[in-house]
Formats: C-alpha cells, structure tokens, sequence
C-alpha cells in the first residue's frame, strides 16, 4: 500500500507540485527524528517541518506507519547489484551500499524508531514486514544467482542468510552505538562466505 502511495505521489505524469510535496515530507519525517527522536513525530509537527497541509500527508500515507515506513524506505530501499561473476563481491557491494546509508546523520534514531513503531504496529506489522522484505530482497537474489552459477552452497537457507547479511551492520550502528565501518564489512562478508560459499 505504503509502495503505490509514494509511487503515485512521486511518478503522475506533470506533478511537480505532488513530488514536492512527497519529498518535503519524507525529509521533515527523516530530520525531525534524526533531530529529536520518534516521540517528536506527529502529523501536525511533520506538517509545519514540510510546510504542508496535513490532509496533503494523509492522502498519501493515512496512518503515522504509513508515513514512518516511507521515510524509512526513501534512506534506506531496495537496492539493485548487477551479476559481479562473485558471491563475495556482490556481497560486499551490498553491505557497502548498506554503509554508507547507515553512516550518515541520523540514521541510528531513524531505524531505532522504525523497529519500535514495528514493535507496536498492531495489524500495521504487514506492512512493515514487507518492507523489510524489499529491503532484504536484493540479498536473497545474490544468493539464488551464486547457487545458479555455482558459488554459494545449494543447500543454503536464503532467508537466514539474508538475516546474517542485515543483522551485524544495524546491530552496532542501533544497540552497540558504534559506527559501522568497511572492517566490519570485510568481516561479515568472510563469515557469510565461509558459512554458504563454496570452497575452491
């Protein structure tokens, strides 16, 4: 739902107004949690940050889940690696892209307060759960791609893989409180890699 939304909002054919306004919001929802945190996030706060009107919000994203996971979508969203010829490589192609969007200001209370809207979503946890779906995707795909070409080990767990993938970068940027850096990166694309890759 959250998908169509912005992608109605942002790709009408001669909208400019409506892609300004898509990303006057999705910029104040990111500012105002980087800045003071998720209990600073109202409809009525995101308003005044965008210089819109609230209506102009609602019609694009009804719930306050709607609009947390746009925002979190627009930092941080599906990526797309080409085939590199190497599990390894396209690995770290998608940490390294995970990086960078993870070093930047604000970050760690943007993804801090979506798993805690998450946490308390209710009937709203599809969505969210879908978006983390989109946002694994693309380590789901080098997996399958590296079982075609001969690389990752046929019987690998995608979808644990995937969390082995996105779990260490969060989990110092959220609940160490460390920056993440391209050590940590070279880490877990050996782990990753000794635990499905195919030995030569």
């Amino acid at each position: 739902m959250v998908e169509k939304q912005t992608r109605g909002a942002t790709r009408g054919p001669g909208r400019p107004r409506e892609e300004r306004v898509t990303r006057a919001v999705l910029d104040a929802v990111v500012a105002l949690v980087a800045e003071q945190g998720m209990h600073a996030l109202t409809m009525d706060a995101v308003a005044v940050r965008a210089e819109v009107s609230k209506p102009a919000i609602y019609r694009r994203w009804p719930t306050k889940q709607d609009l947390i996971i746009a925002a979190a979508e627009s930092r941080i969203g599906p990526l797309s690696i080409p085939d590199l010829g190497d599990f390894r490589a396209e690995l770290r192609a998608v940490l390294t892209a995970r990086l960078e969007v993870y070093r930047t200001p604000g970050m760690a209370r943007l993804i801090s307060g979506v798993f805690g809207a998450a946490a308390e979503a209710g009937s709203g946890r599809d969505a969210y759960q879908a978006y983390i779906n989109r946002g694994m995707g693309e380590t789901g795909r080098i997996l399958e791609r590296g079982i075609v070409r001969g690389d990752v080990r046929p019987d690998t767990d995608i979808r644990t893989t995937a969390t082995m993938v996105a779990a260490p970068l969060v989990f110092r940027l959220v609940a160490e409180q460390e920056m993440p850096d391209s050590h940590l990166v070279d880490s877990v694309v050996e782990l990753v890699a000794r635990a499905v890759g195919v030995q030569r």
